[in-house]
């Protein structure tokens, strides 16, 4: 196990201002400055990663915050880059830091004749030479099976309950938690339980790939506040026409709360021309201007989780602990004001 002064915080350009939030938050939890490494991510003329290291490495247990989203082939290369550079560095231990895991809805072949890229992606990072993934709320979670190397998968679930809390205190009782889709189930049920909330499945029906013929509401919604769960946000199509359907069957406002914002092509335009009273992402992925500017989505920070994981592996702690609200609450005093 690394035994070093602090641990080393480096970041590729998918996300730098998560990943400042995220140095900030240790220099809080440690009392000094926990800075990120001082190091160059470029491109050649020709699109080609350029990576330089300024700082000494060597010993250091070293954590690269990179999601792998949209650029996603750029920002997974800047990080297997990276991670090249620390080890023949001699850094004692990579640990990729993955907000947004990417390529992780292609799990399983759906289809004759398609790849499973999540698995081809997971040979890449430990290839180059990534010894441990810190990430959050992946796609499916027998993702972690396709790694050979420890992979510790934080939940956003925790975090959407303290804001639920704080948000809604004076309609809990009124709550309905929401999954769009039969798989999403066991995400939405784990926040139920934690809201103390009922629960209730949109069914849809596709005919073909993009396009959903009917959507069925499971569960009595009427009168409820509902509050859609789900881990990715793309093109938010689903997810407006689900809120649509939530509220023909009687419910009385429809919000939801979605890990990762990839929000692709006319999403932010879909949201905000919505009959969602508002959109809950967090900052997993880097969210754009238009993202910022839309009236009815919010972000909810990850730093806080993510400092006190990074320092906890550091440390040789318990990561799992993080998800209890005993120890979430007061890593987020000062944020919201509910227990």
């Amino acid at each position: 196990m690394p035994r070093t002064s602090e641990p080393k915080l480096i970041s590729g350009n998918a996300n730098m201002p998560l990943a400042k939030a995220i140095a900030r938050r240790m220099s809080l939890h440690r009392g000094v400055n926990v800075g990120l490494v001082d190091a160059r991510v470029e491109r050649f003329n020709d699109g080609e990663i350029f990576v330089e290291v300024y700082e000494n490495v060597r010993g250091e247990d070293m954590f690269i915050i990179q999601p792998t989203s949209n650029p996603a082939n750029d920002n997974l290369m800047e990080l297997m880059i990276m991670a090249d550079a620390l080890r023949r560095s001699s850094a004692a231990r990579v640990t990729a830091v993955l907000p947004y895991f990417g390529y992780a809805r292609q799990d399983r072949r759906t289809k004759a004749r398609t790849p499973i890229t999540a698995k081809m992606v997971a040979n890449m990072l430990t290839g180059s030479g990534i010894e441990r993934i810190l990430t959050m709320d992946l796609h499916a979670a027998q993702i972690q099976g396709f790694f050979d190397i420890p992979v510790d998968n934080l939940y956003a679930s925790p975090i959407f309950a303290l804001d639920i809390k704080d948000a809604f205190k004076d309609q809990m009782d009124d709550l309905m938690v929401v999954s769009p889709d039969v798989g999403g189930v066991a995400r939405a049920r784990e926040l139920a339980k934690r809201i103390n909330s009922p629960l209730s499945i949109v069914d849809k029906r596709r005919e073909k790939a993009g396009e959903v013929a009917e959507m069925t509401v499971i569960g009595d919604v009427k009168g409820k506040t509902c509050l859609i769960v789900d881990d990715i946000c793309d093109t938010a199509g689903t997810l407006c026409k689900a809120a649509e359907v939530l509220l023909e069957n009687g419910a009385k406002e429809v919000h939801s709360y979605i890990t990762h914002g990839v929000m692709s092509g006319p999403a932010v335009e879909r949201v905000a021309n919505s009959v969602m009273k508002s959109l809950v992402i967090t900052d997993s992925i880097a969210p754009t201007p238009a993202v910022k500017k839309a009236p009815n989505i919010r972000i909810v920070p990850t730093a806080p989780m993510f400092a006190q994981a990074i320092l906890n592996i550091w440390n040789g702690t318990s990561v799992s602990s993080l998800f209890e609200a005993e120890t979430l609450g007061p890593i987020y005093d000062g944020m919201y004001t509910a227990s």
